[in-house]
């Protein structure tokens, strides 16, 4: 068993709590649930979940507090729940391990010394059953594993990664696979809440002077602060609009999304255009009246 804490946030997951927690195969010694007051089963499956992996020698630890944001709640779990593994490790609830990063996991981490203090894996995402392996989707390089107290969340509304405050990472060859279980309308309700989100974070940090982020040096993967730079210096740049219709262009025919079958179009038109039209949008309906974009409370769907 590797020395390892796990912090998971949730909101409604019972559709996916379980699998991403037996996906470890018993290999982490704890698990930290952080959730925002959950309606559905969420809670008695983590209490279930929790007996069954003591008698494996693990727990799993829930706890509950008010949303604010994405990195707020994590940093929160980070700093509040008495974590004294040497290594944290996050995942979203939609996420589980593939069996032979798990293996890699249990190989290879307790073995890693320091300057070393954070391990990039490589993720890929499954919708509506389909891998989608094309259209500049995978593989998708994330900081996710880190020594504990050596990276924190940069603290931003929307697409915020964790960063080290110091050392080296390495890269796992395996991956972890996105493969969330809900249906299509709350991919759309969770994606139009993700554009309220992105809309505010692009009228508050536009311009600005930005500590502790990737735009500022912080430690992650390579790929995060490439597509960080090329968003906000470029993308943004574009006129409203005809972005969306370039982007979705870029992806689905220039990186070859169209490879990915009915599935993949469906995703690289409503995730690569419908998204970023609607961001565009709702930046001119906020412009156009003068206003700025209400604080987002956790997604209701």
């Amino acid at each position: 068993m590797v020395d390892l804490t796990v912090v998971i946030l949730t909101k409604n997951e019972e559709k996916n709590i379980r699998k991403c927690i037996e996906s470890f195969n018993g290999i982490a010694k704890r698990f930290v649930i952080v959730d925002s007051f959950s309606t559905d089963g969420t809670e008695s499956i983590c209490r279930e979940l929790d007996a069954e992996l003591q008698e494996k020698g693990s727990r799993l630890d829930f706890y509950q507090n008010q949303w604010v944001d994405y990195a707020t709640q994590f940093n929160w779990g980070l700093s509040q729940t008495k974590i004294t593994t040497a290594w944290c490790m996050r995942m979203d609830a939609d996420e589980e391990l593939m069996e032979d990063l798990a293996a890699e996991i249990d190989e290879k981490l307790d073995g890693l010394a320091p300057p070393v203090n954070g391990v990039i894996v490589r993720r890929r995402l499954i919708f509506m059953g389909r891998w989608i392996r094309h259209g500049g989707r995978y593989p998708e390089r994330l900081l996710r594993i880190f020594r504990t107290g050596k990276a924190v969340c940069e603290q931003k509304i929307m697409d915020e990664h964790l960063l080290l405050s110091e050392g080296r990472t390495v890269t796992f060859r395996h991956d972890l696979m996105d493969n969330n279980r809900k249906d299509l309308e709350w991919w759309t309700a969770k994606h139009n809440w993700y554009s309220n989100r992105e809309v505010l974070d692009r009228q508050l940090t536009a311009g600005l002077p930005a500590d502790n982020t990737l735009e500022a040096g912080g430690i992650s993967t390579r790929q995060a602060a490439v597509k960080r730079k090329v968003k906000n210096g470029g993308y943004y740049h574009l006129p409203k609009f005809w972005r969306a219709h370039l982007y979705f262009i870029y992806r689905y025919y220039l990186k070859l999304g169209f490879l990915d079958g009915k599935e993949g179009k469906i995703f690289h038109f409503l995730q690569a255009y419908w998204y970023r039209f609607l961001v565009d949008a709702k930046l001119y309906e906020c412009e156009k009246a003068g206003t700025v974009m209400e604080q987002q409370v956790d997604l209701k769907a």
